[in-house]
């Protein structure tokens, strides 16, 4: 029994996605670079990440069993893309781990930038050898899969990934920004404690570094469970079971700022929980900001928990945040957790929707053309190689580029590309008439379909047209039809990336450490069939505290 043709398998699945509506509670941990599958201390499934992808290569650095002792790093195309499929409309938070680790043996840590569903997130600075980094952003999905990539941006930097995290949250949760925005991570802790806190304790698997200050003192909690349901960002009682304290109410403690120096809109929520029941109603808390009193007094409850909100507001490393007792307050203030984010710009709607199915019917008939995922034009300049775009705010396709891609069958409809000023689709196998359709496209100024197989006739809306039109060395009335081997032209090499001298420098020891950037540490599986589908669906360090006399 023969397997249907993968064209049509991909087009049954198109419509079951388009027709249905998926509900999906997304926990997927991706091990990049690996082929492997692997349960960590934390009862995270990990899997590799060949699902996923189908280019790039693979390294290890060597950290045992650790997920960021594999990476894939990708040497070639403009930027390169992780689909995952997420129910449309999900909040979701999505962290991304980089460990350069000398993989390369260059002692040359590269410097790239990071996106999501055609969006900009952060700027990969992977400038230790020992340290890893990672990026957090939490945003609504606009489509059925969000796309996570790497873009190279320097010369002989080449983009890696070394693990990919995608959680679905609570859609109440961090509701004071709106969807237009991501919430992008700068840090977050939990005072007194001396563990990492993340999943199974924090079921949305946020990874909370504990911290302490300069000067105070660390207090447990004396209650025996904290009821987190007054919260709406749902924080893990294990974030709230210790605090930090100053030793006076004359003692204040300030928030050591690492937000960047230019102002940026923030969204900061902070966890108050009482850790003596003999101090209910006795601690008040005024928070300022820059000298200011912000809100009113803050009473943390017992066995429960107050979340203060700061947004609608810009800050700078200049910026001063500071815990003072109030003036009615018998005990000094404490602080239990705290998350600090800056604000994304302003999300992209994605490439013009009608562009986005022209190219999806494209790669449904020519499987070499699956590989480019995420958004098609966006972030500028990092579109697919094999398009042209136009740099509107919601940018439309104007060129397609494909002489030499092997595309092999029929020419498919992608009459919704009305934008459409070149097509070269010479020098490749593609058979069958050439569609009416194509002498329709306003904008169409040049077209060239030669060194194929097309036969039929040249239809009539391309004949008088001002167009400049090459159909040389096809099978078309009158024409001789060659055999491909006579009349196929070597294919133009493959685009270099940027090149340079290699270093040969000894490797650095493989001990693994913690960097200053913000830490994170990864399940649903997708086949092959899912990466195209991206195309459619997309139109889409530690804080500190100190104590002041």
């Amino acid at each position: 029994m023969t397997s249907p043709p993968i064209s049509f398998v991909l087009a049954i699945a198109l419509l079951v996605l388009l027709f249905s509506k998926p509900s999906l509670t997304v926990f997927v941990s991706i091990d990049c670079g690996s082929s492997e599958s692997s349960i960590d201390k934390n009862n995270i499934r990990w899997i590799g990440d060949d699902d996923y992808i189908q280019h790039g290569e693979s390294h290890q650095v060597y950290l045992g069993s650790n997920p960021l002792s594999t990476l894939r790093v990708f040497t070639n195309r403009k930027k390169n893309c992780y689909s995952i499929r997420v129910g449309k409309g999900e909040k979701i938070l999505t962290r991304a781990s980089f460990y350069y680790g000398n993989y390369d043996d260059k002692f040359s840590p590269p410097v790239f930038d990071l996106q999501f569903d055609g969006n900009y997130w952060a700027t990969v600075n992977t400038s230790s050898y020992y340290y890893y980094v990672d990026y957090e952003a939490i945003y609504v999905t606009k489509g059925n899969f969000t796309s996570i990539c790497v873009a190279q941006t320097r010369p002989n930097q080449f983009p890696f990934i070394s693990s990919l995290e995608v959680r679905s949250l609570d859609p109440k949760m961090y509701s004071h920004v709106d969807s237009n925005h991501a919430l992008i991570l700068k840090w977050r802790y939990a005072s007194g404690g001396n563990q990492t806190i993340r999943y199974p304790d924090d079921v949305f698997d946020r990874i909370w570094t504990p911290a302490d200050g300069i000067g105070l003192s660390e207090v447990k909690s004396e209650a025996s469970g904290i009821d987190i349901s007054t919260a709406e960002d749902h924080p893990p009682e294990a974030a709230l079971e210790n605090s930090i304290v100053s030793s006076s109410t004359r003692q204040y403690m300030q928030f050591i700022n690492r937000l960047p120096t230019k102002e940026l809109p923030i969204y900061i929520t902070a966890y108050f929980s009482e850790v003596m029941k003999s101090a209910v109603g006795k601690r008040s808390i005024q928070m300022y900001i820059d000298n200011k009193p912000f809100l009113s007094p803050i009473v943390p409850p017992f066995g429960s928990v107050k979340e203060v909100y700061i947004t609608n507001m810009t800050a700078s490393a200049e910026t001063s945040f500071v815990l003072q007792a109030s003036e009615t307050s018998t005990l000094p203030p404490i602080i239990n957790a705290v998350e600090v984010y800056t604000l994304s710009d302003t999300l992209t709607a994605g490439t013009d929707s009608r562009d986005v199915e022209g190219l999806l019917q494209l790669q449904l008939a020519f499987e070499v053309l699956v590989e480019w995922s995420g958004d098609p034009c966006l972030p500028y300049p990092y579109n697919w190689d094999w398009i042209q775009c136009t740099t509107d705010v919601k940018p439309r396709v104007i060129a397609l580029y494909l002489s030499g891609y092997e595309l092999r069958g029929t020419l498919p409809d992608f009459s919704s590309m009305n934008a459409l000023e070149t097509i070269d689709f010479h020098n490749n196998t593609m058979e069958g008439p050439i569609l009416d359709f194509l002498g329709l496209l306003p904008n169409l100024k040049t077209l060239n379909l030669s060194y194929n197989r097309f036969n039929g006739t040249i239809p009539a809306s391309l004949q008088n047209k001002n167009i400049e039109l090459d159909t040389t060395n096809n099978c078309l009335s009158g024409m001789k039809c060659q055999p491909l081997s006579d009349f196929l032209i070597p294919p133009p090499p493959p685009p270099q990336p940027f090149s340079g001298d290699e270093q040969n420098i000894p490797s650095p020891p493989s001990e693994l450490h913690a960097g200053d950037e913000p830490l994170g540490a990864g399940s649903l599986k997708i086949n092959d069939l899912n990466i195209p589908f991206i195309v459619a669906m997309q139109t889409l360090l530690p804080l500190l505290f100190i104590k002041f006399l």
